[in-house]
């Protein structure tokens, strides 16, 4: 096992989520004019209390799966993380320029994912919806650990089921629109396929000189 101390600093690249974070906060209003992209598929989808559970599951299974990243390839960390921070600079230019708004359902009851939902609907305007953070940082952690090699089983399977949750999970709470999710995983792909593939051998090169160091 390789000696990680030496890879300590590249965990400052972390600090950059919060940054990421209070710009999100900053755009989250109603000052511009917002849109609302339902379709009627949408109209479909029933508001699901539970799906609260793997919509929260989110904020720790970036996170963890950042630093797992770190730990196991650097150039991948690296490049999922770039993924991430380009990814959600364009979403804020879209913000900007095109706010959407998803209206939520009334609550009723005080069961706990009822409770959940409204904790998180105080803390999270309805704005700021196309295209998903949620599911750009979560595609973006799909698509990267498919490139982590000698992964164990567990991570293989944990997180394409679980990415999977944390999506759907955003119409279910009805925090977001087909059309938002869609329009995530089109951009992350589209990201990811400029850092990692027009910048394939690069990469590749990196992992060798890191693998003789």
């Amino acid at each position: 096992m390789r000696d990680k101390k030496k890879d300590l600093p590249y965990l400052l690249c972390l600090l950059v989520m919060p940054v990421l974070g209070l710009l999100y906060k900053l755009l989250n209003t109603d000052t511009r004019e917002a849109v609302i992209l339902s379709t009627d598929i949408d109209a479909l989808i029933p508001f699901v209390p539970v799906f609260i559970v793997p919509y929260i599951i989110w904020y720790a299974f970036i996170l963890l799966y950042l630093f797992y990243f770190w730990y196991k390839d650097i150039p991948i960390f690296i490049k999922t993380l770039s993924v991430i921070v380009i990814g959600e600079l364009v979403c804020f230019v879209i913000y900007f320029y095109f706010q959407t708004t998803v209206p939520r359902p009334d609550l009723a009851g005080d069961g706990v994912f009822v409770n959940l939902v409204r904790m998180i609907y105080s803390h999270d305007q309805p704005y700021n919806a196309f295209p998903s953070i949620h599911v750009l940082t979560t595609f973006s952690i799909i698509l990267a650990n498919i490139n982590i090699k000698n992964k164990h089983s567990f991570h293989s399977a944990f997180v394409p089921i679980m990415g999977s949750l944390i999506i759907i999970s955003t119409l279910f709470v009805k925090q977001h629109y087909i059309l938002d999710m869609v329009g995530s995983i089109f951009l992350t792909a589209f990201i990811y396929g400029i850092i990692f593939e027009l910048y394939g051998v690069s990469t590749k090169k990196s992992n060798q000189a890191y693998l003789k160091e």
